[in-house]
């Protein structure tokens, strides 16, 4: 057999094995994913080993602190996803939910009905946590999913993916609805976005140029999820200390991950008295930090470029602006921002209601750390992804936004 044979093989199992899925029952699908978290837990040394291969190639490859914590499964973080497997289960069920209905004046009935997409697909790297998260979400919404996890990850999600699979097989839903397509290499992820009529919408989540790769060569449907150059705006009302706790959270709590903070802007109402103490913070918990001139003065060391406020740093590096209003804020956030989160930190009502109005992301914040867009930390249990496009899906994606609908009519023999 050919390995084109192959890919294409993988893919109509994968599509044979949703449409049962389709129909499984609630209670079906919340036995399978029991299954899922009963065999990640089981099998944490198996995941670690493979994982420590990973990490091990990761470094000999240079590939940054910031993958390398994405990388990563410990035991912990094992439990943590077996723990939000079973989040997933106590959530509702979407399929079949009625959108919206009616009874016509001829006496039909129409209802919009939520249903499953089929086939989802996923294109990430250097996330396994993304491979359990996805299946999970894909299976309690109804779906099958092939998914491409890179090669940083190879090892950890051919693990993951075994284990998944003979999970759900054993609990009595076909196994075959879940494939990596990571044996076939970056041919493999070409191939997966030209899959139309095996896939029904595909989700990328990475880097920017990975993203942007997907979104312009995919013939398959994308839900575009974004790169995170996120901002934290302290307006000239904030108070001292509840700025310093947000952006302190908002850059270092975990730095490596799309909802961190990448640029603050201050208000220069503050650049002598509250950004030195902004600067200091940030600085003793190992921040680089890039500035204006008046942030400079502030005591920050290096000087910002272009660059600065158009790159995702995903570490300890941060760009800092002194800015003369919120509208000056606004528009830096409408020029560099990505649309994923922003927040501003203020004590001024009106500020707070331009801020959520006016800021164009798919998460807008008030007196509160970027950090929080989360599926998990929406209650959406884990997510697949935040989308940062305006097209069904945008921002924390949870089970609603991995279905589509269809209009069921019931008559009694009308015609028109």
């Amino acid at each position: 057999m050919s390995r084109t044979d192959a890919f294409v093989d993988l893919l109509t199992l994968a599509k044979g094995a949703s449409r049962t899925l389709a129909t499984a029952t609630t209670a079906q699908k919340n036995a399978a994913l029991e299954a899922i978290a009963v065999a990640l837990e089981g099998a944490v040394p198996e995941i670690i080993a493979a994982n420590e291969l990973d990490l091990a190639r990761g470094t000999a490859n240079n590939i940054g602190d910031g993958l390398l914590d994405r990388l990563k499964l410990d035991e912990a973080r094992i439990l943590g996803l077996a723990a939000a497997v079973r989040e997933i289960i106590a959530l509702p069920d979407p399929v079949g939910e009625v959108v919206r209905g009616s009874t016509l004046a001829n006496g039909m009935t129409i209802a919009q009905k939520r249903v499953p997409f089929g086939v989802v697909g996923a294109i990430y790297e250097a996330r396994p946590n993304v491979t359990v998260d996805i299946v999970a979400l894909a299976l309690k919404s109804g779906n099958g999913a092939v998914l491409r996890g890179g090669s940083a990850a190879e090892d950890s999600n051919r693990v993951l993916v075994s284990l998944i699979q003979d999970a759900v097989q054993r609990s009595g839903i076909d196994g075959d609805a879940f494939q990596t397509i990571d044996p076939f290499g970056r041919e493999g992820a070409g191939r997966l976005m030209r899959a139309r009529g095996f896939v029904d919408v595909l989700i990328p989540r990475g880097s920017a140029g990975l993203i942007a790769t997907v979104v312009n060569e995919s013939t398959v449907p994308v839900i575009e999820t974004g790169a995170g150059i996120v901002h934290v705006f302290v307006d000239a009302s904030a108070d001292a200390a509840m700025a310093e706790s947000i952006v302190v959270n908002a850059k270092t709590h975990r730095p490596s991950v799309c909802n961190s903070a990448e640029t603050l802007l201050v208000h220069a109402a503050h650049a002598d008295t509250l950004l030195p103490r902004l600067v200091d913070a940030l600085a003793e918990r190992g921040v680089v930090l890039y500035g204006d001139e008046r942030a400079q003065a502030a005591g920050v060391r290096e000087p910002a470029t272009p660059e600065t406020w158009a790159t995702e740093h995903l570490d300890l590096v941060m760009g800092v602006r002194v800015v003369d209003s919120i509208d000056e804020a606004i528009a830096h956030i409408d020029e560099f921002s990505t649309k994923h989160t922003e927040s501003i930190v203020t004590n001024d009502f009106q500020s707070a209601e331009r801020f959520l109005s006016e800021v164009d992301s798919a998460v807008v914040m008030v007196n509160a750390s970027t950090r929080f867009t989360d599926g998990g930390e929406f209650g959406f249990g884990a997510e697949v992804g935040i989308s940062t496009q305006k097209m069904h899906a945008r921002g924390p994606m949870g089970l609603p936004e991995l279905t589509s609908t269809k209009w069921v009519v019931r008559g009694a023999g009308q015609i028109r």
